[in-house]
């Protein structure tokens, strides 16, 4: 992972997705990973406060935080708790730079906060969106919103001022990596304004691996024998993931992704350090 320290306001995700990578977290944790993941959510109520006071540590360097690595921090339960929120004003107040992953349309409510953060220290936005494909959206991403949602939300985000990016993840093979499924995620990411995008291919670890190819088999049963080959162990084989990476890449190069906000909000230089004259 691109990142030494991540925050996770929540616990389990009510988005239930069949290829959640953070159900192969919850087994080890002897919690479950079938599907009973995601019918309870674990709420740290006083993350905040706690982020707070570790902010303010003297031995803090300011390294950057990414929010929602083991779950969707704009899930339904931050309509109600709000502790997303007042981590990126707790974020915002110390400076310090940050990044957020979700699939929750919920995030434009703090658009005006991730402006001021933005203007204090760098962050970043990337909404998850591996596909438009409605089957597939609806087969394996059964709680999210709507792809065409988050969209909509990473727009509003952009025209705000704030860096925010597409992620195609995680892209399954024979399910959602057809060269006409992966143009259509290009295509409308510039429409919206993406600052960037990303791939990935799905992996598996234990967890992830038995309630994912459960529900292959129940939607996709002519792929199970493909998938049980491809996936003899935690990742693809690099001769089935290494095309579908470049063909995204050269797709992001067609489209002409790239930073093109016509206002953007970034944290002030460093002020320079004047050598001593002798």
């Amino acid at each position: 992972m691109d990142f030494q320290w991540s925050l996770n306001p929540y616990m389990g995700c009510v988005h239930r997705c069949t290829f959640c990578y953070v159900r192969a977290f919850e087994r080890r944790a002897d919690r479950p990973s079938d599907d009973r993941y995601g019918q309870s959510i674990r709420v740290k109520v006083n993350v905040a406060e706690v982020l707070a006071r570790e902010l303010a540590r003297p031995g803090w360097k300011r390294e950057g935080v990414a929010i929602g690595a083991a779950t969707d921090p704009y899930q339904p339960a931050e309509g109600r708790y709000r502790l997303t929120r007042a981590c990126i004003q707790a974020l915002s107040a110390a400076r310090n730079p940050f990044s957020i992953v979700t699939r929750g349309p919920l995030i434009v409510r703090d658009a005006e906060i991730l402006q001021a953060a933005a203007s204090r220290a760098a962050v970043h936005v990337s909404f998850s969106l591996p596909t438009l494909d409605r089957e597939v959206w609806r087969r394996t991403e059964p709680g999210t919103a709507p792809p065409r949602q988050r969209l909509r939300a990473l727009r509003v985000l952009v025209d705000a001022g704030i860096d925010a990016g597409v992620g195609m993840a995680p892209l399954l093979p024979g399910i959602s990596d057809r060269p006409e499924q992966l143009a259509e995620v290009v295509r409308a990411a510039r429409e919206a304004g993406a600052t960037g995008l990303w791939c990935n291919v799905l992996h598996m670890e234990p967890g992830t691996r038995e309630h994912f190819l459960a529900n292959l088999a129940a939607d996709w049963p002519e792929l199970l024998a493909r998938y049980e080959a491809l996936y003899r162990g935690k990742y693809v084989d690099r001769r089935e993931s290494d095309p579908i990476k470049a063909r995204v890449a050269a797709l992001r190069l067609e489209h002409g992704i790239a930073d093109r906000r016509a206002r953007r909000l970034e944290p002030p230089p460093a002020p320079e350090q004047l050598a001593l004259l002798r």
